[in-house]
């Protein structure tokens, strides 16, 4: 789902002591009873401009999308709620892909009802013994349909019955439903009397077990139904909408104000994981198509530039990256990008097809990294509260421009140690995707010796860390937008990282430049240490089977020397590492000794001291730890004179015989449906057909081929032949996979269709 949030007007009452000039307000959005996320505070403002997008994923059904702008106040201890927009799922698809502007509803305990109630009812008359007329109403509660979630959970609903006289009120009660939101009464009530008064109440309420659930056993829902209805009602026992409880004078709707909404609602129908066989292929053949251009997901991002924006990327980053496709794909892109880039300063500055690859693969994979690096001073920065502000025109009364820019310097500096002492927690992807950008932007601009650096803070500091210092929410480091003053600070530290990360400023500040360098170490992490290394193959005696030796780890590869800056006398590629573990000090009498486990002999390292055995450690896993392939188990001690000295197995392929340590695996690959991913992929081009068919058309025409690029200026076409044989290919595929959902009865011709 795709929600912009544009703007609110007129806000509250449009007169009296409640009007909220005065007051900030923000927006949050809920599915059901669940809120998912809110919007920054505005201050001051009866209209606010929020301006801000969500774009997520919706991970349980849901039966009401909601909108609710609330109030902030000093003198308040709860946020005051100004008023609600409430849309059905149902009617989406109405709103799907243009704004609106919606009216304002009241909020108010008991106006928190949906769903529906099914019910049939007898009027009949009765004879008495002493010969009189008595009147019986016969109700049967048969369901309810559609009833609230309360924070994605069913509640416990009951049903109660209430006939109301001025005399009397005879009220009866269902047996309660456990855990539904579509409960099956079927029981059914008596009421007699000489006159039953025209007024029936049903009422639905949720069991009070719970203190979440009592929060809302006061949202009693009735359906009310009159005398002069009743014929209608008794021959049609129809479904009747749950109404709110009628308790107190409401608000003018028109005197609420009104919000300015934008909603895509996409519903996926996922097929057999067979059926996308064809089109998953196409995808994943891609970073191997020359020119890229020419392939399929450089194809779906040309086509739905226009409609969706980059949104269409994010599912084939997600597939691409489940079956490690990712990295010679983003290669790809990316030197495609630098053939048309003039200059080295405005280096991946633009809102591209590999800028936005990129940014979404970084979000995927860097959330952790994130979380490591960042949230302890984020987290410090909300506590302290500590003001920051140097501009002279935002000075509050009282504030010290000194002692603020002591704050802000101070926030800046720790951020930054804590950047650029991450070099260990850097997602090896990240990595190798930053030293393909170094090799590329130094190959394109050979004269510039800076430009290497510059393409890569392209990304770590304008589009990772200074994003995510700008709004910590967007990564989950926390949980909702900070307050107006603490989102200035952050958005001033923002700034400075931002700062940092530009060359242009770097180059005039020395102590910076050096920090230049210190910074990358987590694009290319180096490790070193002098150590002794057991040789391979030798027997447990021997004065000489452990010799001194310069060891090394980059992200790439693990090699020992001679000495500091010799050769390499042996390299094991960083991708062949199964798993990194201490090593029993019985097995060769000696203290602080780790294994490099791989698939040849295990590498036997002694460190100086326990300290530098457990940064090995640490170090070796984290560079390692998103390897396929990676041990469960493993043997603590050696292989020595024909068995294990551990377990006593003497056969040395003898799989280990002790769990392997638990290391942090990014193993996001778990979380990513390749059916789904692939299904959303679809639908993209499926919606955009139209536009595939002139790219197709571009392709056949002379123009083309004469490099004429008017007709076909909003395609990227460098090679109309391969592109043109990609579209046919995809144009098949698509056809197949149609029939599929037809077959099925599947609606898939736009997104946001139900």
């Amino acid at each position: 789902m795709l929600l912009s949030a544009g703007e609110a007007k007129n806000l509250g009452p449009s007169s009296g002591p409640n009007r909220l000039r005065d007051l900030c307000t923000f927006c949050t959005i809920s599915l059901d009873q669940e809120e998912v996320y809110r919007t920054k505070v505005y201050e001051k403002s009866v209209s606010p401009f929020y301006s801000e997008d969500f774009y997520f994923e919706i991970p349980r059904p849901f039966q009401c999308l909601s909108f609710y702008v609330y109030a902030k106040s000093m003198f308040q201890i709860r946020d005051l709620p100004v008023g609600k927009v409430a849309i059905r799922k149902e009617d989406l698809y109405k709103y799907c892909g243009k704004e609106n502007w919606f009216q304002l509803q009241p909020v108010d305990p008991h106006s928190e009802v949906q769903g529906k109630v099914h019910l049939e009812m007898k009027l009949n008359e009765l004879i008495t013994e002493n010969g009189s007329i008595c009147q019986q109403l016969v109700v049967q509660i048969i369901a309810c349909q559609g009833l609230p979630l309360i924070s994605g959970q069913n509640c416990d609903p009951y049903a109660t019955v209430t006939l109301v006289g001025p005399a009397r009120s005879d009220q009866k009660k269902t047996k309660v439903k456990k855990k539904t939101s579509d409960p099956q009464f079927e029981e059914t009530f008596h009421f007699e009397g000489k006159l039953l008064l025209p007024c029936f109440l049903g009422t639905c309420c949720s069991q009070k077990e719970t203190v979440q659930s009592l929060r809302y056993s006061i949202l009693n829902v009735e359906a009310v139904l009159h005398c002069k209805i009743w014929e209608i009602a008794f021959a049609l026992f129809p479904r009747y909408l749950l109404q709110p409880k009628g308790n107190g004078t409401k608000s003018k709707p028109d005197d609420m104000g009104s919000l300015r909404l934008k909603v895509t609602y996409t519903e996926d129908n996922v097929l057999s994981s067979a059926c996308y066989t064809a089109l998953r292929n196409l995808m994943l053949k891609s970073p191997d198509v020359k020119p890229i251009s020419a392939s399929a997901a450089h194809v779906l991002g040309d086509i739905c530039r226009e409609s969706v924006g980059y949104e269409a990327l994010l599912p084939v980053v997600r597939l691409l990256l489940h079956h490690n496709r990712l990295l010679p794909f983003l290669t790809s892109v990316a030197a495609l990008e630098l053939e048309n880039t003039q200059e080295a300063n405005t280096i991946f500055r633009g809102n591209s097809l590999a800028t936005r690859c990129i940014d979404d693969m970084m979000k995927i994979v860097g959330r952790s990294y994130l979380t490591v690096t960042l949230k302890p001073v984020l987290n410090e920065i909300f506590e302290s509260n500590k003001t920051c502000e140097i501009d002279p025109v935002k000075l509050k009364e009282g504030d010290n421009v000194e002692v603020n820019k002591e704050n802000l310097q101070g926030y800046v500096q720790k951020v930054f140690t804590f950047i650029t002492q991450s070099s260990s927690s850097c997602p090896p992807l990240m990595c190798d995707v930053f030293r393909s950008l170094r090799q590329l932007a130094s190959k394109h601009f050979p004269a510039d010796p800076h430009v290497q650096y510059s393409a890569v803070s392209s990304f770590v500091f304008l589009r990772f860390f200074a994003v995510a210092v700008l709004s910590p929410h967007t990564f989950q480091l926390r949980s909702h937008h900070p307050d107006p003053e603490i989102s200035r600070t952050l958005t001033l530290i923002s700034k400075t990282i931002q700062s940092l990360g530009s060359w242009g400023s770097l180059s005039k500040n020395k102590l910076v430049r050096q920090l230049l360098v210190i910074r990358f170490r987590c694009v290319h992490m180096i490790f070193n240490r002098e150590v002794h290394k057991r040789a391979q193959g030798r027997k447990r005696i021997g004065k000489k089977n452990f010799k001194k030796r310069w060891l090394r780890v980059t992200n790439q590869e693990l090699s020992y020397h001679k000495q500091k800056g010799k050769e390499a006398l042996c390299v094991i590629p960083v991708k062949n590492i199964l798993s990194v573990e201490k090593l029993e000090e019985s097995a060769f009498n000696r203290k602080n000794m780790f294994q490099v486990i791989q698939s040849e002999k295990p590498l036997y390292v002694q460190a100086g001291n326990c300290v530098e055995t457990n940064s090995w450690i640490e170090v070796l896993s984290q560079v390692s730890r998103c390897n396929p392939g990676r041990l469960s188990t493993f043997h603590p001690s050696a292989y020595v004179g024909g068995s294990w000295l551990c377990c006593k197995e003497p056969n040395e392929s003898t799989p280990g015989c002790k769990p392997c340590t638990a290391t942090v695996l990014a193993n996001i690959q778990l979380d990513i449906d390749c059916d789904r991913e692939t299904e959303r992929i679809f639908s993209f081009f499926s919606s955009n057909r139209s536009r595939l068919q002139k790219m197709e058309d571009a392709c056949a025409g002379m123009s083309v081929y004469l490099g004429q690029q008017e007709e076909c200026s909003a395609f990227t076409i460098q090679d109309p032949k391969e592109t043109f044989r990609t579209i046919k290919e995809l144009g098949e595929v698509l056809d197949d996979l149609q029939a599929h959902h037809d077959s099925k009865g599947a609606l898939t011709d736009e997104p946001g269709t139900m």
